[in-house]
């Protein structure tokens, strides 16, 4: 099971809806962790984090900054049946781990036999991301190939800001 919450633009709920699906499950007995999540301070969104498991990031090194990345082995380790993975689109630290993209992380959960609830905004997808760029005039550095989206059994829309979400 691979469901996606696509996002109209940032801040319409995303994350706070892949949270909300968590912990619905959680609540129905499935074994959920959060692989990454990002709340952007959001109380709300933190809140949708308690009683969920939640895998440590990874702390990388980078041109003399100390980040934090998805720990996909120990995702991979843990083997939950469910994995709640923020940004699709992101782009890993160099030498954070196997892949280059968060989505290529995603694949090999999926292929482990891990379900994934991910999130990504509608600009990131590859078939779009030139007219997106072209008509707001901003790069679009972060994309996921159109074959990946498709491979999703589940797709919800998000394209209203919630402000109970924040």
């Amino acid at each position: 099971h691979f469901r996606i919450y696509l996002g109209a633009a940032p801040g319409v709920g995303k994350t706070y809806a892949m949270l909300s699906e968590g912990q619905r499950r959680r609540s129905r007995g499935a074994d959920v962790v959060a692989g990454v999540v990002e709340t952007y301070g959001r109380p709300l969104t933190e809140a949708l984090l308690s009683g969920l498991e939640i895998i440590p990031r990874q702390a990388v090194d980078y041109r003399g900054t100390r980040l934090e990345e998805m720990d996909l082995d120990a995702v991979l380790r843990r083997r939950p049946e469910v994995a709640l993975v923020d940004e699709l689109a992101h782009t890993n630290v160099p030498g954070s781990g196997r892949h280059g993209k968060r989505w290529q992380d995603v694949l090999d959960l999926l292929g482990a036999g891990i379900n994934v609830i991910t999130t990504v905004n509608i600009q990131h997808l590859e078939s779009l991301a030139d007219e997106v760029e072209q008509m707001t005039g901003i790069p679009v550095r972060e994309r996921v190939p159109d074959r990946v989206v498709r491979n999703a059994s589940q797709i919800e829309c998000r394209d209203q800001i919630y402000l109970n979400s924040r």
